[in-house]
């Protein structure tokens, strides 16, 4: 019987295994974690965000790194028949806003199980331990070196053992030292869909704070391009801007350098600048005879009102009545497009994916094989290939696992 090892239990190798299984192959994962899918169990903030339940184009406009080399692995493996093989494994899903897909439960446990159901029902087995290097003879893989000294043979093996991001997973890039020993290059890995460190000082003050419905902006300062621009919830933390509109944004920013991006950020964007002027002096007309650093309570969340009415540059002890035009329209600026200059990205351990791994180029997109070493193949974020928030990213784990587990 064919043997085929597959190094990580993630996504990737444990839909991976279970095909290839299915179709009569000796499957053994490689897992260095103690139990395996433990990526699975932090995504979606712990509901799993399985897939999107997008068309083959739509899913394509959401992977800016490499979208051609999926089309075989999309047509393989389609988000509809993903959530047919999960149901299949007894977890009911639905379809939220933005066609994002979680199961019923919003257990990622749910998921996890039913993965290693459907690599373990086809009679894959997993092993406990850290793949540390192939065993190649002429060009030809023939087996994987195990820490422990164990060597384990094989006719063809598979990669799939993620990125850099969420290490306390395993994910601590062992795929891209064995890709290499093969003789394959490794795109420079970087953050994405990370959080932003920024250079205000006040931005520690509002730490914790969330604020849903604004619009935000990315503006290449160099050029004054806009690079991106959405509305969505962003998340105040003690180093910058986080949430989902703003890793979104990170996916954006390439060559990241201090200073090379702002962030704006629209706080009332469904005012336009004569409505918000409207606003501002019916809030004054009736907090007239308060000092000022009182009378935007109404208008902005309370921790920030204090931060705006510093960078407005009025005196918090100046009398609502005594604001003039001017600095009444200075403040309204302000609401419309507040500026973080960005200092660069949190590390790679903090983003949800890993931009860059195997170059594509070295890799068979109808098979995701290596065209430089028989029997090796590569499915997952190792890959060079990452999408934005939404649950593409983990379709490219399950699309590309899939396909190879078809070709092991």
């Amino acid at each position: 019987m064919r043997r085929a090892v597959i190094v990580g239990g993630g996504a990737a190798g444990l839909i991976a295994a279970g095909t290839a299984a299915r179709r009569g192959v000796e499957t053994l994962v490689v897992e260095r974690s103690s139990r395996p899918a433990r990526k699975i169990l932090v995504t979606g903030k712990g509901r799993c965000n399985v897939t999107n339940n997008c068309d083959r184009e739509d899913f394509l406009r959401n992977v800016p790194r490499n979208p051609r080399f999926l089309y075989a692995a999309y047509n393989a493996l389609s988000p509809q028949e993903l959530m047919a093989l999960v149901e299949e494994q007894g977890v009911p899903l639905k379809t939220e806003r933005g066609r994002r897909v979680f199961p019923c439960s919003d257990k990622a446990m749910d998921i996890a199980d039913a993965l290693q159901r459907y690599a373990a029902s086809a009679g894959s087995k997993v092993l406990q331990g850290r793949a540390v290097a192939l065993r190649l003879e002429e060009d030809r893989v023939t087996g994987v070196s195990l820490e422990s000294g164990e060597t384990i043979s094989c006719d063809s093996l598979l990669v799939a053992t993620g990125g850099l991001s969420y290490p306390g997973t395993g994910s601590t890039g062992d795929g891209y030292a064995l890709a290499k020993q093969a003789g394959h290059s490794i795109v420079p890995c970087v953050p994405s869909l990370v959080p932003l460190t920024v250079e205000n000082g006040f931005v520690p003050r509002l730490q914790g704070l969330s604020l849903r419905n604004i619009q935000v902006r990315a503006v290449n300062v160099r050029t004054g391009k806009v690079i991106f621009e959405d509305f969505g919830e962003l998340l105040f933390t003690h180093f910058g801007l986080s949430g989902p509109v703003i890793l979104s944004m990170s996916a954006h920013l390439e060559g990241m350098e201090p200073g090379k991006y702002a962030v704006h950020l629209d706080l009332k964007p469904a005012l336009s600048p004569e409505q918000l002027d409207q606003r501002l002096l019916r809030d004054f007309f009736d907090n007239r005879n308060r000092d000022f650093i009182n009378a935007l309570n109404g208008l902005l969340p309370r921790r920030l009102a204090p931060v705006m009415v510093a960078l407005s540059g009025i005196s918090p002890s100046t009398k609502v009545h005594q604001v003039t035009k001017e600095q009444r329209r200075r403040l309204a600026a302000l609401l419309k497009d507040m500026v973080f200059p960005v200092r660069g990205f949190r590390p790679v351990e903090e983003a949800v994916v890993t931009r860059g791994g195997v170059n594509v180029k070295e890799v068979n997109p109808r098979t995701m094989a290596s065209r430089l070493a028989q029997g090796l193949f590569f499915a997952g974020e190792v890959l060079d290939v990452d999408g934005y928030t939404g649950g593409y990213n983990l379709q490219i784990a399950f699309s590309t696992g899939y396909l190879a587990g078809l070709n092991l």
